[in-house]
């Protein structure tokens, strides 16, 4: 019998297959099939992990490689030899004046330089202690300045205080390997006009600081008289400062004086001011041989203010050695101190005495003659006290040299955090030694304007130091904060460099009066030709740079990033970056906007860029053709003349109807109002903005004008000639306004704390442009030539007169001035491009 089957009941899992049954091929074939389904899911999940491992590191390599770019600096040789400055190369450039932001003293043109320097104070007076060391404001001084200064050997500066004036005068002397010797000759007076019953006694306090290297060791004599002090630096070698007893005149005998010294560290160059102050002792007695006996202040032992158990940061930095020698002496005296170099073996004489007096001399001697040749101001009638003014707006400027060395704080978008740039160099001028001790990249164009003239090789210099800062990108920082001393002078907003902000590329302004000075005989234009060479790749990177970032929204239009976002808490937000600040732009920023200064900053750089390559015997055409673009008057005409103004505009997202107007903050009754935010002033706009023309009349809507881009039968000329002549919109009796009259904004403060700057005053730079481009449209060939030559004539004379007779009333030239009364105004001295004053008197453009 059979074995029966098995009956198979719902739900019963069927009998496993035996070993030896081979499964049938549709079985076989849908195990494969999901096998292979797992193993493509499964490499794919791998393939797309490894490839987000990799998207991800990459990503984490180009944030970082990006983040870095903005601290490369520019891969192409320097422009200047690493050594350029040294004591080796340039001898005689080596020790100057380069600490424009102390009233006198001298520094090395080397990384950490020793720093000598002076310091002041009244003794006997009602204040308290009135110390003077920095340049500032607030110290109220009749006036100070240079008066005559070469930019190399010798300088005469004179500062008048309240009662006395100090004149302060140097003289460099070549010799041995470090730069030579120097001496300083210090003479105070008191004023004529002075009643008091007592000549002023003064305490000068002259110091040497070693800046984190070099040793400096005093040498006392007679208890507590610090009669030199000797030292040793990589950069100086041996050298020796010695302090020569006061005396009431070159050949006259010795003056009574009290001495102290002090001796101590510092632990940087913004805190000698700090430590002398609080040095300072009563307990001192000056008792002269015939005079009562008085406490006088003077230097003593230092304490830090800070008590041993107070917490404070640590400060990382080494400390250097100060020292300090105060002289305490009645008006009038004379004080010399000289610097003898180690080894300046073969020295003829020491330059003390009638050597000095004769050196000085023959240095203001040779001054003169260079001053007549180079600006020829009597053959343009000017008397004597005319061309004093000139020399004293040169001298200042040379004399406002500084040599800067630090690093610069920077960020782009791809930074979390600020930045240390690569530590660098720089050789510039600065605009003002009070208030702006530092270089300011659109503002040094204008300055070399007038020191290419004086000595093409300062300008050549100075252009190498900003280009030699360039990074990969093309990006310079436009403000240069370089060194904690620097530093200790600018507001902390204003410190972190962006690496999206230009200025305006006002440097092709001075290359361009290099290439205009090229003379046809070949070993007078080789320097200028080698430097040229070496400064080309960098030249076309930063004009590149502006041509990548600077871009508008339409073909060639342009764009100054960097406007002020806060938009609710500014009339109009400013634009920083431009130059000109709190100029009237459109109304709310945005990627819609056009400004029209840029495209002819543009316009004139490619010129001058065409012009160079060429020189050099490189590829031109393609600047040839930029410049002939952005200078077809029909496409300036397109992106900027505005027919309801009659004048050339911005364009952007704008509206005119806003004002600013009080905060309302509600306070519950019986809540104590300190509780609650303080109001704020803050934008009401009634009407919204649109697309449009920014139509505001003033410095902005010149610059086609102002940088020669229309062509001289330009019907534009008849309307800008006619805006300028109107006393309701630009002109003054003292200059053209910077915003016309007319305007909404014209004097209005853009915040509650923000006063208006570029909304009315007179500004030089923009006046002497504006004289210049006169100058060219009265010598070229045109319909207004004639109009042009008329305003010429009045524009100058009334800007000469003002700036002068300013000077002659308040001792300064200043950083703007009054356009209703022409009284100068902002920050002084200012002689930066204040002092462009003197071109504009010897018509030099």
């Amino acid at each position: 019998m059979g074995r029966q089957r098995k009956r198979m009941v719902a739900g019963e899992a069927a009998p496993p297959p035996r070993k030896d049954e081979k499964p049938s091929a549709f079985h076989r074939k849908e195990k494969k099939k999901k096998l292979d389904l797992g193993k493509v899911f499964i490499n794919i999940s791998i393939g797309l992990c490894i490839f987000s491992l990799i998207w991800f590191f990459y990503a984490l390599y180009m944030r970082s490689s990006l983040a870095k770019r903005v601290i490369t600096l520019h891969p192409s040789p320097p422009v200047l030899d690493a050594h350029s400055s040294s004591a080796k190369v340039s001898p005689e450039r080596f020790w100057g004046s380069y600490r424009p932001q102390v009233y006198f003293g001298m520094k090395t043109r080397s990384p950490n330089s020793i720093v000598t320097g002076m310091m002041w104070m009244r003794q006997f007076s009602d204040t308290d202690v009135n110390l003077r060391h920095t340049c500032e404001q607030g110290d109220r001084l009749h006036g100070y300045g240079w008066l005559m200064h070469d930019g190399l050997t010798f300088g005469v500066q004179e500062i008048r205080d309240n009662d006395f004036t100090l004149t302060t005068e140097f003289v460099k002397r070549m010799g041995g390997d470090h730069g030579g010797d120097w001496t300083w000759r210090v003479t105070a007076k008191q004023h004529v006009s002075n009643s008091a019953p007592q000549a002023p006694v003064i305490s000068l306090m002259f110091y040497a600081a070693a800046d984190t290297q070099g040793s400096l060791e005093a040498h006392v004599e007679e208890r507590n008289r610090l009669a030199s002090i000797t030292g040793f630096s990589e950069e100086l070698g041996n050298f020796k400062i010695t302090f020569r007893k006061p005396v009431t005149g070159e050949l006259s005998s010795a003056k009574y004086a009290s001495y102290n010294y002090l001796q101590t560290v510092s632990p940087g160059l913004e805190k000698l001011t700090d430590i002398v102050k609080h040095s300072l002792n009563r307990k001192f007695v000056y008792s002269p041989p015939s005079g009562e006996k008085r406490h006088y202040i003077a230097v003593d032992k230092y304490k830090s203010p800070h008590h041993q158990n107070q917490q404070k940061p640590a400060d990382t930095r080494k400390e250097s050695d100060f020292v300090v020698h105060q002289v305490t002496v009645q008006t009038p005296f004379q004080i010399e101190v000289l610097f003898e170099s180690g080894s300046f073996h073969n020295r003829p004489n020491q330059l003390v005495g009638s050597v000095l007096t004769q050196e000085l001399e023959k240095r203001k001697a040779e001054f003169d003659a260079k001053f007549k040749k180079t600006f020829g101001l009597e053959s343009n009638a000017y008397n004597q006290a005319h061309v004093k003014f000139g020399k004293a707006a040169l001298s200042n400027m040379l004399g406002g040299m500084g040599y800067f060395y630090g690093q610069s704080v920077v960020q782009s978008v791809h930074n979390e955090y600020p930045l240390l740039y690569p530590t660098g160099a720089l050789f510039t001028a600065v605009p003002s030694r009070s208030f702006f001790p530092r270089g300011f990249l659109w503002d040094e164009g204008f300055h070399q304007l007038l020191l290419s003239k004086w000595d093409p090789q300062v300008t050549r210099e100075a252009i190498g130091h900003w280009l030699d800062l360039i990074n990969v990108e093309g990006w310079i920082p436009r403000e240069q904060i370089l060194g904690d001393e620097a530093r200790s002078k600018v507001p902390a907003e204003f410190i972190v460099q962006r690496n999206a902000n230009a200025n305006p590329p006002t440097l092709f302004l001075a290359l361009q009066e290099l290439i205009e000075q090229l003379s046809l005989e070949e070993a007078e234009s080789q320097p200028t030709l080698l430097f040229l060479r070496r400064l080309f790749p960098r030249l076309k990177t930063w004009f590149e740079w502006y041509n990548t970032t600077q871009t508008g929204p339409l073909p060639n239009s342009y764009r100054w990033r960097g406007r002020d976002k806060d938009t609710n808490l500014f009339l109009n937000p400013k634009t920083l970056t431009s130059g000109l600040d709190d100029y009237p732009r459109a109304s709310h920023p945005s990627a819609d906007e056009r400004h029209v200064d840029l495209h002819c900053w543009m316009a004139l750089s490619s010129g001058i860029m065409a012009s160079i390559a060429r020189l050099l015997g490189e590829p031109h055409q393609d600047y040839e053709r930029s410049h002939q673009v952005l200078s077809d008057n029909n496409l300036l005409n397109e992106l900027h003349w505005s027919e309801q103004l009659r004048a050339f505009s911005d364009f952007g997202n704008h509206t005119q109807n806003v004002s600013l107007q009080q905060e309302k903050v509600y306070v519950p009754p019986g809540q104590p109002r300190h509780q609650f935010p303080v109001t704020r002033s803050v934008r009401l706009v009634r009407r919204a903005p649109k697309k449009q023309y920014v139509n505001a009349l003033g410095y902005v809507s010149l610059f086609p004008f102002l940088l020669h881009i229309l062509t001289p039968d330009s019907p534009k000329l008849e309307h800008i000639f006619r805006d300028m002549r109107d006393p309701n919109k630009l002109w003054t009796p003292y200059g053209l306004r910077s915003l016309s009259k007319a305007d909404p904004l014209y004097m209005k403060r853009n915040t509650e704390h923000d006063a208006p700057y570029w909304r009315g005053p007179i500004w030089i730079n923009v006046n002497y442009l504006a004289v210049r481009a006169l100058h060219y449209y009265r010598n070229t060939e045109g319909p207004y030539q004639e109009k042009a030559a008329t305003l010429y004539d009045e524009l100058r004379t009334n800007l000469i007169n003002n700036v002068y007779r300013q000077y002659t009333e308040t001792g300064y030239i200043w950083e703007q001035y009054n356009d209703s009364t022409g009284r100068g105004q902002g920050s002084h001295p200012f002689t930066g491009w204040s002092s462009l004053t003197l071109l504009m008197m010897a018509e030099q453009y």
